[in-house]
């Protein structure tokens, strides 16, 4: 315990010594999402000697960890306890870290289910740009009240503060698990299907249409996802797909739409395309009808629609999903031009009252602005 503390006030040392000297300070856990913003800025603090489980209570569905902890090493001590995160979060890569999937704020394929990472999220710790130890929340959802600064932290990229600790609610592994495959459906078929499903009592977890096949995940009850099945795979076949009830090679293609290592994900169709997430309404129409011709890999039952263009299409696709209610965001940049195809913006403009909240919570946290500059 003291070795660990002595770690943090390390970092809290560099971190007045770096607000003083007005010297950039990038976070990083594993760095396996280094990619993944406007730019890298600053001296690395690495967050990784700060490790460990402080506490897991299976019972009360709660743990809290140290930032640097290697996120599966995590994931392993949930399963042996029937347990898990239930917001599927990518890692890309093996040094993946807690820290790092908080401040990032992403979540795989159940996210439309269950929630993102902020919904998990109960208490947080974190040092401030004045290199404070502050801590919010607790490991009841009863301990949040007013501001929740606790959520706040989740996919702020660490402009906010030094994720050092967090508490995070975990869900028990459901019951059962089945997986359908529906070929030979369009788009607009499939979301017009995924629609009909989410008005109706079906343990529908996830969701992913690519290549004219709609692949659903239920996860629940034995008794709920059996008669799931056979409602879903009727419903299917009235629209003329063929319907697979896949085995256990579904649990790995999950995975890999987490992790986007699936052949959509794996290479881009040409050398100057990025990839693009396009965040919009459920409800949305179907891409072509919104003049987006690019092929597409769509996720969360219609809300997530990831796509590869050129980053000279960036006006275009922000125009369009802002006038559903959505945003686009460069989610990868094209090995053709790297790091320039970012001039067009990772991230879409926030509105001006939006952006004005943003920017004071940066000097309220930040006020030297020394944390991960430029980043968002």
């Amino acid at each position: 315990m003291i070795a660990m503390q002595a770690i943090l006030d390390d970092f809290a040392q560099r971190i007045r010594d770096a607000a003083h000297t007005q010297t950039p300070l990038r976070f990083r856990g594993g760095g396996s999402k280094d990619f993944y913003g406007q730019s890298l800025q600053g001296d690395v603090l690495d967050t990784r000697a700060y490790s460990g489980v402080i506490s897991y209570e299976p019972s009360e569905l709660v743990i809290t960890v140290r930032a640097g902890t290697r996120l599966a090493e995590v994931e392993q001590l949930l399963a042996q306890q029937g347990q898990c995160f239930a917001f599927d979060p990518p890692h890309f890569g093996a040094q993946a870290t807690v820290g790092g999937m908080v401040a990032a704020g992403l979540a795989g394929p159940a996210r439309a289910s269950v929630g993102t990472v902020r919904d998990f999220v109960l208490g947080i710790r974190v040092l401030n740009g004045q290199g404070e130890d502050l801590t919010f929340g607790g490991q009841v959802m009863k301990n949040v009240a007013g501001y929740d600064v606790s959520r706040l932290m989740a996919g702020s990229l660490g402009q906010l503060a030094l994720i050092t600790e967090v508490s995070l609610k975990v869900l028990p592994l459901a019951p059962s698990e089945a997986t359908l495959a529906c070929a030979g459906m369009t788009q607009a078929v499939a979301l017009a299907l995924l629609h009909r499903w989410g008005a109706q009592p079906l343990p529908l977890n996830a969701s992913a249409w690519v290549q004219d096949t709609l692949y659903i995940r239920l996860r629940g009850a034995i008794a709920a996802v059996a008669s799931a099945i056979q409602k879903m795979t009727d419903d299917a076949k009235t629209l003329g797909a063929s319907v697979t009830h896949m085995g256990d090679e579904a649990i790995a293609d999950w995975q890999a739409s987490a992790e986007q290592t699936l052949p959509f994900f794996a290479q881009a169709p040409s050398a100057d395309a990025c990839l693009w997430r396009l965040s919009v309404p459920q409800t949305t129409p179907d891409l072509a009808s919104l003049g987006i011709s690019e092929a597409s890999y769509i996720e969360w039952h219609g809300a997530q629609r990831w796509i590869w263009a050129p980053a000279a299409r960036a006006e275009f696709l922000r125009q369009i999903t802002r006038q559903v209610g959505g945003h686009a965001t460069l989610f990868k940049t094209s090995a053709l031009h790297g790091g320039a195809d970012k001039s067009v913006g990772v991230f879409s403009p926030l509105e001006a009252v939006q952006q004005r909240i943003q920017t004071q919570l940066k000097k309220q946290f930040d006020p030297a602005g020394v944390f991960n500059p430029g980043r968002v």
